[in-house]
């Protein structure tokens, strides 16, 4: 369970079998519509990357950058844009797709920031959810999969920055120096 040999949690099959799910409902939701995907960096881009492949539907790709944590493995709470959406998506559809879920701050604010810049409609998309570190009511219209309280790694998740590249999502325990 340490940084260099993280634990299986959630297998690469696993997830590309949920993945392709996922992608054939949100097609079939958006009926041929145009999809806005927004992109929340840097956690996300694997997740978007395979979703964006197997949908069926006419897509563009943004990305968003936020921080939450201020130092190592402890959520704030409080949530600072980092980099926002470079093209109009007002008119569009949109959808905020997310590494995960915990305390739900973060993605209540992208929706807010999201229909600030009055889109069509906005819908969420997250590969995990920590239901149980929830603080804030707010809803995943596509999610991948609920987890436990572990420290989660790998297909672009990250403990300071390291194992987002690996194709599986497994669990460390955190070190906070």
């Amino acid at each position: 369970m340490n940084a260099e040999n993280p634990e299986v949690l959630i297998s690469e099959e696993e997830i590309q079998a949920r993945v392709l799910a996922l992608a054939e409902q949100i097609s079939a939701d958006y009926g041929g519509e145009e999809l806005v995907m927004v992109g929340v960096l840097k956690g996300s881009f694997i997740f978007l990357a395979d979703l964006s492949r197997r949908l069926s539907i006419p897509r563009t790709i943004e990305f968003i950058a936020v921080s939450s944590y201020d130092n190592g493995s402890v959520a704030s709470g409080a949530v600072r844009l980092v980099m926002d959406v470079r093209g109009n998506i007002e008119g569009k559809h949109v959808l905020i797709v997310e590494d995960i879920v915990d305390t739900g701050h973060t993605l209540k604010y992208l929706i807010r920031l999201m229909k600030s810049h009055r889109p069509a409609s906005v819908k969420t998309a997250a590969l995990v959810r920590k239901a149980e570190s929830a603080e804030v009511d707010v809803t995943i219209d596509y999610l991948g999969f609920d987890i436990g309280d572990e420290w989660v790694v790998g297909y672009g998740l990250d403990y300071a920055e390291q194992n987002r590249t690996l194709p599986y999502i497994g669990f460390v325990e955190p070190t906070d120096s």
